[in-house]
């Protein structure tokens, strides 16, 4: 994911869990994959939560494989689903809003923060794969 996908998709999403459609619906018409930018999105999100643990935890127990299980499954239906177009990006995104505030928001927290932090990770990673050129003025991004 480049560094402008990511923020385009969290972009959508802080939109659409701010209900502000008028946002969401500029977001979504400037990114017409926004529906595959969700789940690519929620991949980086749901596979680091659910995966398997390491060795260095031990032995996993039936849970661990349950929960590696769900994981699989959420993330295989959200792409069955973006394939169905444009329109499925709201639905997605409630999807991974919602399992960002069932799974990694604390009962202090805001859902909202969650995405930001969450941005934060995701838009850095995509700068490390997707370096500027070399002699690239740098640019700092910042949350606003």
């Amino acid at each position: 994911m480049t560094p402008p996908a990511a923020i385009s998709a969290f972009s959508y999403l802080r939109a659409v869990q701010a209900d502000n459609a008028d946002a969401a619906r500029e977001f979504a018409s400037a990114e017409p994959r926004m529906p595959e930018l969700l789940v690519d999105t929620a991949t980086r999100i749901v596979v680091p939560v659910t995966a398997l643990p390491g060795p260095e935890a031990g032995e996993p127990c039936a849970d661990t494989f349950a929960l590696e299980a769900l994981g699989r499954v959420f993330i295989t239906s959200l792409r069955i689903w973006a394939q169905a177009g444009p329109d499925t990006a709201e639905g997605i995104a409630r999807a991974v809003i919602d399992f960002a505030q069932q799974f990694l928001t604390e009962d202090h927290e805001d859902v909202a923060d969650t995405l930001r932090q969450l941005e934060a990770v995701s838009v850095g990673q995509a700068l490390d794969a997707h370096p500027a050129p070399d002699g690239a003025y740098p640019v700092r991004l910042t949350a606003v």
